[in-house]
């Protein structure tokens, strides 16, 4: 009778001693992700102006530990891989450079008027694209806006020999840069209304141009980190270990019109033109409150005329309010957070 009951078991396989182990079934692990070819495009705040060592064309001040190397560096260990094909960001950019020759001006820089002197050429930007690029990324507009020249009109240092290295002139150096706040809301309201138009009109034909390159590209457009404070006189102290206030002799009333009539609206006029495109704007305006220029040891911008880590003719270049490594390293987390969410899944 038990010897029944057992043989019945084993053979409904209910017997744990005689049944056969079920197979197990084995999934195949999943194939990497294929690296995606990058190319970095734009001015020197993708290019990290200030950051030692540099690299590429002399004019450019490229750093060899921008942004870009940084993102790749995030990416990695979350398994988004980027072939990055080429990084052709350079210092003084526009918009335009995008499609044309960049020129480095041998001293005076952009003029007022939007012209480029003579000098070194570079082939456009978009030569680095082709039909394989999946990924393009960049900040592109500041040049464009004209900040270098908003700048100088409202330094008077800046109008001499400290602001050589900064490609351009001063909007109107007849009007004092004492009164600048008050000059860029009257006589000079046209000009800025302009360059912004400019901006706006400039980077719809950059994502059309970059679509016709690299019709399946995805794009990323990384706006600037905030420069000013909301309360200006946070920016009366000097920097930290220097003897430089970090926008040395600009007025508290002209940099809240650098941060509420400049830096914001460009920065909504950026994002509004990614996502006219279909692209992603990083928004590092709204993510850099509180490491401003004047944000003492948290501080990601370096001084307007704080030497920087690089070197040219046996003197350091000033900052120029570029992000200095903290501001660098904030920059690479924004932006490699943005790509994750693009290619991540």
């Amino acid at each position: 009778m038990r010897k029944t009951a057992a043989a019945a078991l084993v053979a409904l396989g209910l017997w744990a001693t005689a049944a056969a182990p079920a197979p197990v079934a084995v999934s195949a692990a999943p194939a990497a992700a294929a690296p995606v070819e990058t190319v970095f495009i734009g001015d020197s705040s993708t290019g990290n102006f200030g950051i030692a060592p540099t690299r590429g064309p002399a004019g450019c001040v490229r750093s060899a530990e921008n942004y870009p190397v940084k993102v790749v560096e995030r990416l990695a260990p979350a398994g988004v891989r980027l072939d990055v094909r080429a990084d052709v960001s350079c210092g003084g950019a526009r918009i335009r450079d995008v499609w044309e020759a960049q020129s480095f001006p041998p001293s005076g820089g952009e003029r007022a008027g939007g012209e480029r002197a003579g000098g070194e050429r570079i082939a456009p930007q978009e030569a680095a694209l082709g039909p394989d690029t999946g990924l393009v990324v960049g900040s592109l507009g500041g040049n464009t806006a004209g900040v270098a020249s908003i700048l100088k009109q409202c330094s008077p240092r800046l109008r001499g020999a400290e602001g050589s290295m900064m490609p351009a002139e001063p909007v109107d150096a007849a009007s004092p840069a004492s009164e600048c706040a008050a000059y860029f809301q009257g006589e000079g309201a046209r000009w800025l209304a302009g360059r912004m138009a400019a901006v706006r009109q400039d980077l719809g034909r950059m994502f059309d141009q970059v679509k016709a390159r690299s019709p399946n590209a995805r794009v990323v457009l990384v706006g600037y980190p905030r420069l000013v404070p909301a309360d200006t006189s946070r920016c009366l102290a000097e920097v930290p270990g220097g003897s430089e206030k970090p926008f040395a002799d600009i007025g508290q009333d002209a940099l809240t019109f650098l941060d509420a009539g400049v830096q914001r609206p460009l920065g909504d006029l950026m994002r509004e033109a990614a996502e006219e495109a279909g692209a992603t704007y990083v928004d590092l305006y709204a993510r850099t409150g509180t490491t401003t220029g004047c944000d003492g040891a948290r501080r990601g911008v370096g001084a307007l005329l704080e030497g920087s880590e690089v070197s040219y003719g046996g003197h350091r270049l000033p900052w120029y309010v570029h992000p200095n490594r903290t501001g660098r390293d904030l920059q690479a987390a924004a932006v490699a957070e943005a790509i994750e969410g693009l290619l991540g899944a």
